[in-house]
């Protein structure tokens, strides 16, 4: 009975870490699914890699409950997060987009490894110009290298 006990509740237990509260809920099915969408790519700005539906933080609360606000005065998804954006900026997206000044960031990191690449190729290729001829040994360094061999 134990077991049954545990299993159940194992089976559960990720039924319990969603955050949205039944007050919250929508009444209208597809409202609410729409709404669960929404708040799945939005980020909680307290939790910060965690979406407002899965954050317990009083503004992830605020921001699921502005998302339903908007969608029942007609609002449509996009617009919804739009809104979203504009009030609290792109770091409320999970999900950032790639232009605009977000380029710069997204791009920088292969733009700094193609520039490391090039200063190693250039790095061996004037080493392999060197060659590995060494300098030829003065008259006294001859003699001083002829004189450690003999002992």
């Amino acid at each position: 009975m134990k077991r049954l006990a545990l299993i159940l509740a194992l089976l559960l237990a990720p039924l319990a870490t969603q955050a949205v509260q039944p007050d919250e809920m929508l009444k209208d099915p597809g409202l609410e699914a729409r709404a669960r969408h929404i708040s799945e790519g939005l980020r909680c700005l307290v939790c910060r890699n965690e979406s407002i539906d899965d954050s317990d933080a009083s503004l992830a609360h605020d921001l699921r409950v502005l998302v339903r606000q908007r969608l029942l005065a007609g609002d449509t998804d996009a617009q919804v997060v739009q809104y979203l954006v504009n009030r609290y900026g792109e770091f409320v997206l999970l999900k950032p987009t790639t232009g605009g000044a977000n380029l710069i960031l997204w791009s920088s990191g292969p733009v700094m490894l193609l520039f490391g690449l090039g200063l190693v190729g250039l790095y061996l290729r004037r080493r392999k110009g060197q060659g590995d001829a060494a300098a030829p040994l003065s008259a006294e360094d001859e003699a001083r290298l002829a004189q450690i061999l003999k002992e």
